[in-house]
């Protein structure tokens, strides 16, 4: 019921797209191809469990600059990757070694775009998060330029931060669960430390951050560049991260604000109180994300190598 609820929104919102986005799109052209993708993720994911924020981070990055259309991938001095805010995405690589294996498999015909929504999927999953279908057949973007990244930063208002969803077809259910993807988060200590030390000039930390929370920060902070979003359960998909934030224990200032701000509190509660649909309207929310302004069809192309166009 999850997965046909989701497609029947995503329908709704993407009826173009979701013409020529479909589940198991690649069932013909390549069968092997979702099962390459997972397998590579789960190698990675057993050396390193944080690859699932990373993958997510990844994933958001691209959607929101020109659609999900791998552009954040390309290789350039002036591309979407030199951009401030995608300066902490990484796992690059490893989507050159799925991208590598696809190729010697089934050879122009896995997107860049899929590989990157397959994997972050899959890393969910790994992460204890919800396991789900989604609709593949996405084409590579032909252009990624630095000067169309305009991402949200984390001392963002709600409004703010919903309103850059909802401008791209989105809800605020849907801006509270892919925010939720802090759960598994990390943030540099650049972007909040001045909660934990000096709040908007004040000389003392953020009232609204509980202390404990504080102090264990500025610890975390003394050893390290940066600190988990979810202090609870950092490296567990689930719903934690709402639980943490009812209780004055968000990280960023956007986090925070997620919990108290009337449009999102009643959301917050709702995922807080219940894991199961928290992680439904997540597979809601990121069936949607996918879909935002992809190129199909003849639109775009398959590229070769993921860091450079054709």
């Amino acid at each position: 019921m999850m997965k046909f609820s989701s497609l029947l929104v995503f329908f709704f919102i993407f009826p173009i797209a979701f013409a020529q986005l479909r589940v198991g799109f690649y069932s013909q052209s390549c069968p092997q191809a979702e099962t390459i993708v997972r397998n590579l993720v789960r190698q990675r994911f057993g050396a390193d469990p944080t690859v699932t924020a990373a993958l997510l981070r990844m994933h958001f990055h691209d959607c929101f600059v020109k659609g999900c259309d791998a552009s954040l991938l390309i290789d350039s001095t002036t591309s979407e990757k030199t951009a401030g805010p995608n300066g902490s995405v990484r796992e690059f690589d490893l989507i050159d070694r799925i991208k590598a294996q696809l190729e010697t498999a089934c050879p122009s015909t896995v997107s860049c775009a899929d590989i990157v929504t397959l994997a972050t999927r899959d890393s969910v999953a790994l992460a204890g998060g919800p396991s789900y279908s989604i609709p593949t057949g996405r084409r590579d973007g032909l252009v990624s330029n630095r000067a169309d990244v305009g991402l949200p930063g984390p001392t963002i208002s709600v409004s703010g931060a919903v309103s850059f969803f909802t401008n791209k077809g989105m809800n605020a259910f849907d801006a509270v669960a892919l925010l939720g993807a802090h759960t598994v988060g990390v943030g540099n200590c650049g972007l909040f430390n001045d909660r934990i030390t000096n709040f908007q000039g004040t000389g003392r930390p953020d009232s609204s951050m509980d202390p404990a929370l504080v102090s264990r920060l500025r610890n975390t902070c003394a050893n390290s560049a940066s600190a988990a979003l979810d202090q609870s359960t950092p490296l567990r998909f689930d719903n934690e991260f709402f639980k943490q934030i009812r209780k004055r224990r968000g990280v960023l200032q956007i986090d925070q604000r997620l919990a108290t701000d009337p449009l999102t509190r009643g959301i917050v509660s709702r995922y807080a109180s219940n894991n199961a649909y928290f992680k439904r309207q997540f597979v809601r929310a990121m069936v949607k994300m996918g879909a935002v302004d992809v190129l199909t069809g003849r639109s775009g192309q398959i590229r070769r190598n993921c860091r450079r166009f054709n």
